[in-house]
């Protein structure tokens, strides 16, 4: 049932964020949209950098026809197993087993984007300007340095390879996949792993917002996010330490961005205090 449609990942995934709200917040996560409402209209500053958000998430949309139309046909897949040999191969000899794979299939569809989902509510109830204002333009500038990667450096998800032995563990759960969720992410668009960047992004800006709790949460969903790029046979290990990479530069930026786009009295809601988070 949770991975019957597109539509049923995308109730779950509402779902999902607004527990995680909740919990990591520990407040009534329904208030998340006023705060959201009222943050957008008391600040041009956090629409441009929303807006900016969405832009980039909805012009890597459109990556894949833009690469068609590219006529690109550069295939480094050979080159990286090259590199790595059958390391993925062996992680799934290891760890694979039926009743782990639908809990690393669930991080995977649903955690990546609810734990970012839910990062801005837990940091628009916590009123912690900074941090929500970075994780946006962690998120522009994970997006922004991938692209050009899937455009002029393709490299295929580990199972399509066949030297490499992988099985896509995947279908196991999701047997829809390919016609379900494919349409959304490139079979080449492997290098720099977004999944990655993107968990870890939000673990490292976890850890720096000061709420404990969120940064727990945070960081087992990367943790797992993480191991099931291998599990499921997607990633290579070169793909993961690019999206590693990727998310430290990213998160290195973002804070000191939005501090400065903060600047100017705006920044007097910053990390919630350690006391509080304690009690």
């Amino acid at each position: 049932m949770l991975y019957h449609s597109m539509n049923m990942i995308v109730i779950f995934t509402v779902i999902t964020v607004t527990l995680l709200i909740g919990i990591g917040a520990r407040r009534n996560p329904l208030l998340a949209l006023k705060e959201l409402l009222r943050e957008l209209l008391r600040s041009y500053k956090f629409l441009l950098v929303a807006a900016g958000m969405v832009s980039v998430l909805a012009f890597n949309k459109y990556e894949m026809t833009i690469e068609r139309k590219m006529h690109l046909a550069s295939d480094f897949t050979p080159f990286v197993f090259g590199l790595e040999g059958h390391f993925v191969r062996t992680v799934q000899e290891l760890f694979v087993t039926p009743w782990l794979t639908p809990i690393i299939v669930f991080f995977y569809i649903y955690m990546l984007q609810s734990v970012l989902a839910a990062s801005l509510g837990v940091y628009l109830l916590d009123q912690n300007r900074v941090m929500l204002y970075a994780t946006c333009y962690a998120i522009i500038l994970n997006y922004a340095i991938a692209i050009p990667f899937f455009l002029y450096y393709p490299v295929n998800e580990v199972w399509s390879y066949a030297p490499a032995g992988v099985r896509f563990v995947m279908l196991d759960v999701f047997p829809r996949f390919e016609q379900e969720y494919r349409p959304l992410s490139g079979l080449d668009n492997c290098f720099p792993s977004l999944h990655t960047a993107i968990s870890v992004s939000t673990a490292i800006l976890a850890w720096r917002s000061g709420n404990r709790r969120w940064a727990a949460i945070a960081t087992l969903s990367a943790s797992m996010i993480v191991f099931g790029i291998f599990y499921l046979g997607i990633h290579w290990l070169g793909d993961m330490i690019g999206g590693l990479l990727l998310a430290v530069l990213s998160t290195s930026v973002a804070v000191p961005l939005a501090r400065r786009t903060l600047r100017g009295g705006e920044e007097t809601l910053t990390l919630r205090q350690r006391a509080t988070d304690a009690s």
